[in-house]
């Protein structure tokens, strides 16, 4: 019965991936070619005449799609085991974008986040924290900590998520709560990752708790 529900549980988590993550190409899509007046833009009149500001926002956005692509499939038993080369460059491709290009560029975007104080620090924190936790699993590779890797590894794409998980929950306030638009963005801006993290923090220790029993 295990093997059916996980069998079962890995089946919904790649359809849904895959179709939240056609939803987000279709998102990341509007800004090819390089376009200022579109979407999001609409709303940074000021920011958008700042060359470090567009800079910032079209690597983090290209770069990002990328990485939710690469890390859906970095946690597949079968990749890892099967095709353990793809795998492990597929990994420092995943280490790579977000270390010298998503987490910094998030960064800067989150120093023009709308909301204020209260979302600047929200996405300040996500992508200190991304880069922090990216960082981590990267070193544990390299000492062959596999068990600690894969721990910062599901960290680091619960933050990932974060793309998906937002805007879910700002779907799901407004269309039960209705509240000001603003309330919602600034509530959106932690839940969007606090609550992924939290989540991963409870497999992770359920999983240490009650580790899978060996074959002798």
């Amino acid at each position: 019965m295990n093997r059916i529900t996980n069998y079962l549980f890995k089946i919904a988590y790649y359809l849904l991936l895959s179709y939240f993550t056609y939803l987000m190409i279709l998102i990341t899509w509007q800004y090819v070619p390089i376009n200022f007046n579109v979407a999001f833009l609409n709303l940074k009149e000021e920011e958008i005449n700042l060359t470090y500001y567009q800079i910032a926002f079209f690597s983090h956005v290209y770069s990002s799609i990328f990485v939710l692509i690469i890390g859906g499939f970095q946690f597949s038993k079968t990749i890892r085991n099967r095709f353990s080369n793809l795998h492990k460059n597929l990994g420092k491709i995943y280490i790579v974008l977000i270390l010298a290009i998503a987490s910094p560029s998030g960064l800067v975007m989150a120093y023009h986040a709308n909301g204020g104080i209260f979302s600047k620090t929200s996405f300040s924190i996500q992508a200190i924290l991304w880069f922090y936790f990216t960082w981590k699993a990267y070193q544990f590779a390299k000492n062959k900590d596999w068990k600690n890797h894969q721990n910062f590894m599901l960290r680091s794409f619960a933050l990932t998520l974060s793309a998906i998980s937002l805007r879910l929950l700002k779907w799901g306030i407004v269309s039960t709560l209705a509240p000001p638009p603003m309330d919602t963005y600034k509530a959106v801006a932690w839940l969007g990752w606090m609550l992924n993290l939290a989540i991963v923090e409870i497999y992770i220790w359920k999983k240490n708790e009650y580790p899978t029993p060996t074959k002798e």
